[in-house]
């Protein structure tokens, strides 16, 4: 084998191990709130991530809930698998909020957590009542609620 011919097969493994390298780092978060229960006890939050790939792009809007002292890590609530494009793609940014479904949360009592979304994501993760705390969601996206839209 020859230097030139060497030089080539070293280039294209190093090229191939940064591409390889750089599509293992953690997905980009774009965006991300939290809101305390009235009596303080409680923090929702709500984060939106953003994947790429090949085959595998997407983006998906979690809802956590945590006891405000509690050290350990949040409790996944809900999960939507979420429509695209997004406004400022790949980067956290105000443009982006809402998650690109324009989820909002609200604490309707110190037990009750009230959630709503719009532009048809689909829903693929629900837990109704966690420790006593009751969480609704709504589906804004076919017009008023009228209960029915009601999860």
């Amino acid at each position: 084998m020859d230097r030139r011919t060497c030089f080539k097969a070293i280039s294209l493994i190093v090229v191939a191990v940064c591409v390889l390298g750089s599509g293992c780092q953690g997905d980009p978060t774009i965006w991300k709130a939290e809101v305390r229960s009235p009596d303080g006890l409680w923090i929702a939050s709500a984060d939106t991530m953003q994947t790429g790939g090949f085959g595998s792009a997407g983006i998906y809007t979690t809802v956590y809930l945590k006891r405000s002292k509690d050290s350990g890590p949040p409790t996944e609530v809900l999960e939507f698998s979420c429509q695209g494009p997004a406004p400022r793609p790949y980067v956290l940014d105000n443009a982006n909020t809402g998650g690109t479904i324009d989820l909002t949360m609200k604490w309707v009592t110190p037990s009750h957590l009230d959630v709503t979304y719009d532009k048809h994501p689909d829903l693929i993760f629900q837990v109704v009542k966690i420790s006593g705390i009751n969480i609704s969601v709504q589906d804004l996206s076919n017009g008023p609620a009228n209960g029915k839209d009601s999860k």
